[in-house]
Parts: structure tokens; sequence; C-alpha cells
């Protein structure tokens, strides 16, 4: 397992379903489905809580804040700014666990020694865009959702990122992929972070399982001749890392060469022995 090493940020404990973190100043105490053991204390009862996400009987769920919380804040990683904002379905607009990938992503631009052109599909607000384009490369920066993509751009410019760095995208992924190839534009490294289940303007289901082979297929075809990287990242339960391993091997080792590698994502907690998993990663690099 990889895990982040944060200073801004930082699970304090868990149980009982709940993860209880520090983003900065403020303490959020949020459900996770993996934490399936008890907490050491009454998470409820910390003392500086500032927010606890609630969830409904009849579905999704509430923020119930203690004292003056506030609306929104930004944290920082290293050199990347976020913007930070408690949403519906207990979201806070940033996944930190990717941290891991950001760096390796970023090592990767640096050292490639030339000019890159990143593709990041379902990119909701742009934690990988930002990391990437303050490496050097330039991004296009796709999801369907034109508030995350607005907040995208927030985080883009709290960085310190030149504006024609980046390039936003209000569409269908798999949608904008198709007329890409029609277009004939390349892209040197992409990276996916598809949802686990969804349903199209038209009623079209989306389920990760079954699309998920075929998109990286269609991704393929908007690769550079010297491609850089190829990422996936899947928060799909029982969806293994070596499944995105032996996809990455099927669609792309075998006409490019390169090396794949997989593994879970993970917060190092500040309790003793606890590391939360947070899903998985498959990366294809051109080595």
């Amino acid at each position: 397992m990889k895990v982040a090493t944060w200073q801004d940020f930082s699970v304090i404990a868990t149980g009982n379903g709940y993860k209880l973190e520090r983003w900065g100043k403020v303490i959020l105490l949020r459900p996770d489905p993996q934490v399936i053991w008890q907490s050491e204390f009454d998470l409820d009862g910390y003392k500086n809580l500032s927010a606890k996400y609630v969830r409904s009987e009849t579905g999704g769920g509430r923020w119930i804040y203690n004292g003056k919380t506030p609306e929104e804040w930004v944290i920082g990683y290293k050199d990347l700014k976020f913007k930070i904002k408690p949403m519906g379905f207990k979201h806070t607009g940033l996944f930190p666990e990717q941290a891991v990938n950001w760096d390796l992503m970023t090592d990767l631009i640096k050292n490639s020694g030339r000019e890159i052109n990143v593709l990041n599909l379902f990119a909701y607000t742009g934690g990988a865009t930002v990391a990437c384009a303050k490496a050097g490369a330039t991004v296009c920066h796709v999801d369907a959702s034109k508030g995350m993509v607005e907040r995208a751009g927030e985080n883009v410019r709290l960085s310190g990122i030149e504006n024609n760095k980046v390039r936003y995208i209000i569409d269908d992924c798999k949608k904008f992929v198709q007329r890409e190839i029609r277009r004939g534009k390349r892209y040197d490294a992409i990276i996916m972070d598809p949802p686990s289940y969804g349903r199209g303007a038209n009623g079209e289901v989306w389920k990760l399982e079954t699309e998920l082979y075929s998109l990286v297929e269609l991704c393929k075809q908007v690769l550079s001749d010297n491609p850089l990287f190829f990422l996936i990242n899947s928060y799909t339960t029982g969806l293994q890392p070596q499944v995105l391993k032996n996809i990455l091997n099927k669609t792309l080792t075998k006409t490019h060469g390169g090396s794949v590698s997989a593994y879970e994502v993970g917060l190092q907690t500040e309790e003793e022995g606890v590391i939360l998993p947070c899903g998985n990663s498959g990366i294809w690099i051109n080595e």
C-alpha cells in the first residue's frame, strides 16, 4: 500500500464507521465504509470537532455544524493549494490519499525532459490536474459536472498556475474521447478516475466492471507515439489492484512495451498500526 504524507491533513482517529479528520484547522467527522472496527474514544465528543456528516435512512445525508465552521477554506500539499468545502454525499472536494499519485506523476513529468500533454478524465476538482500542470505539463481537464470543473479552475489559480496550462471541458468523458479520436488529437499521458456507477443524460447506465476495459481501449487511441504514462484510479469495492494491472498489461504493454504497477492507496492515521484503505491505482509507464 502507498500512503501519502501530509502537513495540512491528517486522520486523527477511526471507528464505528467514521473517520475523524483534520483539514487545516478544521476537524470533520465523516462516514467511511471501510471502518468496521470500534473507536478507542468518543469521536463525536472530540473537543475541537467542527462538523459531522450524518447519513439519512432514506439516502444521502447532511452536515451538522458545531460553532463557526467556515463555509470553505484552503489547505496545501507541498507547492499545491486546494479549496476545501463540505459538500453533499460527505465530500470535501479533495481526495488526500491521491497525493501519492500526484508525486509519482510530478516526477515522471519533470524527468521526461520534454513538453507533456495530459488528458485528465472524470477529473473532479482537479487534484491531478493541479499536480501535473504545476510540474510543467499542459492539461485537458474533463468532467461532466460544471460545478466541479469551476472548482478545479479555482484550485489551479490558487496554486499559481498560468491560465494557458489547463483546458477545461464540461462533457461526457467517453463522448469527448470519441471526438478527440476523430479530430486526430493526441496526448502523452492519460489519467482516469471513473465512477463505480452512474447514469447519463439519456438514461445510459455506466457500471465500472463492464465499461472500464473498453474505455481504456478507446483512450489508447488518443495516446501519442511516445506516451509517458496511463493512470487508472478505482474506488469500486471488490476491484482489486491486480485487475487494473491486467487491464493495463492487455491494452498497453503488448503494443507500447513499458511496465505496469498496481497498488492500494491509503492514509496513515494517528492511531498506532492503523492505515485506512482508500481505493486502488494502476499505472503504466513507458520505460
